[in-house]
C-alpha cells in the first residue's frame, strides 16, 4: 500500500465529477477561494505604517492577499502550463486554505471566543486552531521567502507581520526575524522562488523566454511545504487538544499523507487541486464520526479518510 494507491483511489472514486470540474471555465466562482476576489492583489493595497508594509496573518482576507500576490507576481512563469495562470502550482496553497475557511477549519475549536463565526468575527483566523497554525507556515514563510528571492522586485517598504494576541513566540515577523529563527525554512523556500527567477534571468541573456522544467519546480515547492509541515507539526501538537478525537486524528493523517503526495510531485495547479479537493471533507469532524460510515459525507470521501487512516498507521508502524 501507497501513496500511489491513495491518488489513485482519490482522483478515479468519481470520474464524472471530476470530468465536469475539469469543463468548467477556469473563472467559475466555485473554482477559486472563498472570497478570493475581495482580498488585496498587491502588496501597496496593504496599509502602510512607519515606513512598514503592515500584514495581519490572522486575518483570512488578509492570509489570502499574500497568496494573491504570490500567484499574481509569479503567474508569467506559468504561462505555458495553462490559460489564466491557471498552471500556476502555487495554487494549492490558497486552495487549501480556502477549503480550511468554508469548513471551519481556521475558528476558535475552543469555543471562548467568536473568532471566525459567523455570529462574531467571521474573517478571523484563530491562534488556537491547529490548521491556522499549520497553516502560518504554509503562508507567511513562503511568502518572505518569495520577497528575500526578489519575486516582487525591490519593495520600497520592508515587511511587518502582526502578532496574534496569544502564542506570539510560535511565529516570526519579518524577514530577518524568520531568517534567524528558521533558516532552513526560508531557504527552501527562498531556493523554489530562485529557481523560478532563475529562468526569467537566463531569457534575458539568451534572448528568449523557455519555460522551466516543471518537474524541477515541483520538486523544490514540496521540498520546501514538507519542510514547512515537518517544523510546525511538533510546534502545535497543543493545539491539537480543542480538536474532537476524529479531527485531531484526520489532521495528523492529512499532515503525513501530504510527505507522500510530495514525493509523487503531485501538479499543484488550480484544476488538478480542486479535482482534489472535492474528495475531503466539507466539514470539521465530530465525536461521534466513525469511519468508514460518517454521516451526510460521500462514499468517496469516507474512503478517502479511511486511507489516510490506514497510511498514517502503516507509516508509523514501519518507522
Amino acid at each position: 500500500f501507497g501513496i500511489h494507491a491513495l491518488l489513485v483511489v482519490t482522483l478515479t472514486l468519481s470520474p464524472v465529477t471530476a470530468a465536469a470540474r475539469s469543463e468548467n471555465d477556469v473563472t467559475g466562482e466555485d473554482v477559486y477561494p472563498p472570497l478570493w476576489d475581495l482580498a488585496p492583489e498587491n502588496l501597496l493595497d496593504f496599509p502602510v505604517k512607519d515606513n512598514k508594509i503592515v500584514l495581519s496573518a490572522w486575518n483570512y482576507q488578509d492570509r489570502l492577499g499574500l497568496y494573491k500576490c504570490l500567484l499574481n507576481a509569479s503567474a508569467k512563469y506559468f504561462d505555458a502550463f495553462g490559460p489564466q495562470n491557471s498552471g500556476n502550482i502555487l495554487w494549492g496553497l490558497p486552495l487549501q486554505h480556502g477549503w480550511q475557511f468554508r469548513t471551519g477549519r481556521l475558528a476558535d475549536p475552543s469555543g471562548e471566543t467568536s473568532c471566525g463565526y459567523e455570529n462574531g468575527d467571521l474573517l478571523c483566523q484563530s491562534v488556537r486552531n491547529w490548521w491556522s497554525c499549520m497553516n502560518y507556515y504554509l503562508a507567511i514563510i513562503p511568502f518572505l521567502g518569495a520577497v528575500e528571492a526578489g519575486l516582487f522586485g525591490q519593495l520600497p517598504y520592508e515587511i511587518e507581520i502582526l502578532p496574534p494576541e496569544e502564542h506570539k513566540g510560535d511565529f516570526c515577523y519579518s524577514v530577518k526575524d524568520c531568517w534567524s529563527r528558521m533558516p532552513k525554512l526560508m531557504d527552501d523556500w527562498k531556493a523554489f522562488f530562485e529557481y523560478l527567477l532563475s529562468t526569467e534571468h537566463q531569457a534575458v541573456s539568451s534572448g528568449s523566454f523557455s519555460s522551466f522544467e516543471l518537474d524541477d519546480a515541483l520538486g523544490l515547492m514540496w521540498k520546501a511545504h514538507t519542510t514547512s509541515i515537518a517544523y510546525a507539526l511538533p510546534k502545535f501538537q497543543d493545539r491539537l487538544k480543542y480538536l474532537s478525537d476524529p479531527e485531531a486524528n484526520f489532521g495528523e493523517d492529512w499532515a503525513n499523507a501530504v510527505d507522500f503526495i510530495a514525493a509523487t510531485h503531485f501538479s499543484t495547479d488550480l484544476p488538478t487541486t480542486n479535482n482534489f479537493q472535492v474528495f475531503l471533507p466539507q466539514r470539521m469532524l465530530v465525536e461521534g464520526d466513525v469511519l468508514p460510515t460518517i454521516s451526510g459525507f460521500s462514499p468517496e470521501q469516507n474512503k478517502v479518510l479511511v486511507s489516510l487512516r490506514v497510511l498514517h498507521k502503516a507509516n508509523k508502524l514501519t518507522g
